[in-house]
């Protein structure tokens, strides 16, 4: 049975692999073979994909396009064009340096190499200084 946007078996193999497993123990378990586990799982995570894009899109209906942070920028760098780019709208940031940096690693993963944004990040702002990347 289908319960939000992923099924019960891709559920369940995200579970097995979330423990550990490989792809041909969960198949050995679940009685199916390890290509179709790995479907499952790329499914899932897919679904998982989506989800997220409608929830940043969703986010950012109330923000505010705070600013775009261009591909090579240090990322203490960027947390000082955040701040300064929140106070000219007059809006706190709520969240200090070492925190906000974590928030925008956390929110594009794979897109740093060491401490650089390799590709452009474009931050939004909400009314209550809350900060949604994307």
């Amino acid at each position: 049975m289908k319960d939000g946007l992923l099924t019960d078996r891709q559920k369940e193999v995200l579970r097995y692999r979330k423990k550990g497993l490989t792809q041909q123990q969960i198949a050995d378990i679940i009685n199916t073979s390890k290509a179709n586990v790995c479907t499952i799982e790329k499914s899932a995570m897919e679904n998982i994909r989506r989800a997220k894009e409608t929830l940043e899109f969703l986010y950012t209906l109330d923000a505010t396009h705070l600013c775009t942070i261009p591909g090579g920028t240090d990322l203490i760098e960027a947390a000082s064009l955040i701040y300064r780019e929140a106070e000219k709208l007059g809006i706190k940031v709520r969240y200090d340096t070492i925190s906000l940096i974590n928030k925008i690693r956390e929110a594009a993963p794979g897109r740093f190499k060491a401490r650089f944004v390799k590709e452009n990040i474009d931050v939004y702002i909400a009314d209550d200084g809350e900060l949604y990347i994307s």
